[in-house]
């Protein structure tokens, strides 16, 4: 009996994380998916020029960096289901990832304040004796206007490292956000819904197409 109502999960099945992201695996566990967290090396260093090609392209990029991180995971743990997961934020047509320095956080900051962008979170699930899918869902964020006091403030918390855009929404930087429009989760790193109509999709799908 899986823990979790809206996927049918086969018995003695656990699901790979190719991901270190603590927020991935908190929303795992809400979920009710039994997991384990396997985190992978730096595929985008190793990808580096098949990314590239990609960059101006938002989605395709979320979704092969998604791709490659479960790939990576799969070859070191061949029968296993591994779900890979990449998340970026839009604005301008640009895509920003995680900030390289605390100086790169509060411009990416500055440049959501007051505005609208776009949260775009990839996933892809391979391995075993399922078919592979890749996929991917879009939130839009609005910003609250920030002072430059409250940005240098909320940089030296730390929390903007190791986050996509340079902020968590469940976090501190929840008090930044004035609106969601579309998957909240998504913005966290891992759109439940969409996750769950993908892996009925390929654990059960006679299920999924009735």
């Amino acid at each position: 009996m899986t823990a979790c109502p809206f996927v049918p999960w086969p018995a003695g099945e656990v699901l790979v994380l190719a991901s270190r992201s603590p927020r991935r695996a908190e929303l795992l566990r809400t979920a009710g998916i039994p997991f384990e967290a396997r985190p992978v090396g730096d595929v985008e260093a190793e990808h580096a020029d098949r990314l590239a090609r990609l960059h101006d392209h938002p989605a395709p990029y979320a979704e092969e960096l998604a791709r490659l991180k479960a790939a990576a995971a799969c070859e070191l743990l061949p029968g296993r289901l591994v779900l890979g997961a990449d998340t970026i934020v839009v604005v301008d047509d640009e895509v920003l990832e995680k900030p390289r320095d605390d100086a790169e956080a509060r411009a990416m900051l500055a440049r959501l304040s007051g505005r609208r962008h776009v949260v775009i979170s990839a996933i892809a699930l391979c391995g075993g004796p399922y078919r592979h899918w890749v996929g991917h869902e879009r939130t839009e964020v609005e910003f609250l206007a920030l002072e430059r006091s409250a940005i240098e403030r909320y940089v030296a918390t730390g929390e903007p490292m190791d986050k996509a855009g340079a902020y968590g929404i469940q976090g501190l930087g929840a008090l930044m956000v004035r609106g969601v429009r579309g998957c909240y989760f998504n913005v966290m790193g891992l759109p439940l819904a969409r996750l769950g109509e993908a892996l009925r999709a390929i654990l059960a799908p006679e299920e999924s197409a009735s």
